[in-house]
Formats: C-alpha cells, structure tokens, sequence
C-alpha cells in the first residue's frame, strides 16, 4: 500500500512538473510584444481620460488586460480582474474589436462592470502589440513589460504576478 502511494506521489509530481512546462513555455510562445513607442502613446478611455502605460506604470505595476465582449473565456477572468481594481489595483483594460464606445460602455453596464477601457474598436492596438489569444493579461512597471500571460487566470494568479513584479 505505501508503495503504491510513493509511486502516485511521483506521478502526481511529474503530471504538475509537466503541466507548469507547458503553461509557462505557451505563455512564453503567445507572449505580447509591446510596441517601441507604446508606454508612451496617449490612449484615449471610455469615460474621457488620457492616459499613457509608462505614467500608470511609474509608481507600481500596472495590470494591462486585454479583452473582449465575444470573449468566452473573458467572462472568467473579467470578475477577477474588476474585483483587482475595486481593492485599489492599478489595472488598465483595453477591450478588442467589441464594437463602437457606446456599444462597450451598454455591455459593461449590462454585466455591472466598472473597470477603465480604451476601446480597441479596429483592434489596431492588438495587432501592434501582437494579441493572438483573449484574454491576455501583461504586467507592466515603470514602462517595461515583466510578464505577461493568455487564457483563463485566476484572482490569485494576477495578484501574485503584480506583487511579484514590485521586486
């Protein structure tokens, strides 16, 4: 009996030695590339402001989500994320090819989300940062990006990536 609990141990370790590989290698190879010019591009929100990532960066890490309404995984990861900026998270939102402003601003109504978005209406923003998966997420400090990640992430998985970026 203890053998057979030894050897399942062992294969339990090896399945989530394997699987961190492969998350961390496909979150490597799906990685965003931020754009020379864009800590420093003026990006225009929904309720009217102008922002830049290397100022919301400047002090402490800026969580950058980038996201979409038709988004199946999105709806996962979207509470997670508005729960971070509710607690005093810095988080930025850039919703891709979700429509025009008027139409982002009703489904973040609808879904009694409030989180602060440049709309990516013709997902020019995307494709400059090299977006192939909704949802990515990409911590930024100081203007750099220090990591990033796509698919579904959870609340602690964010929490931890902007806690580790401070170092």
């Amino acid at each position: 009996m203890k053998s057979k609990l030894r050897r399942w141990g062992k294969e339990a370790l090896v399945m989530v030695v394997i699987f961190i590989t492969i998350v961390v290698l496909m979150d490597l190879w799906r990685a965003p590339k931020m754009p020379s010019t864009f800590d420093s591009t003026p990006l225009h929100t929904l309720d009217g402001n102008s922002v830049t990532l290397s100022t919301l960066s400047e002090e402490r890490p800026l969580l950058l989500y980038f996201w979409a309404s038709w988004c199946g995984v999105c709806r996962y990861t979207t509470p997670s994320v508005t729960q971070l900026a509710e607690e005093g998270e810095n988080v930025m939102t850039i919703a891709l090819r979700s429509g025009a402003a008027v139409d982002v601003s009703r489904w973040l109504e609808q879904k009694k989300v409030q989180l602060p978005v440049v709309n990516d209406a013709s997902g020019e923003l995307s494709r400059n940062w090299q977006i192939g998966v909704t949802p990515t997420l990409v911590v930024l400090y100081k203007g750099e990006v220090v990591s990033s990640t796509t698919g579904w992430t959870t609340y602690w998985g964010m929490k931890a990536r902007l806690w580790w970026a401070a170092f």
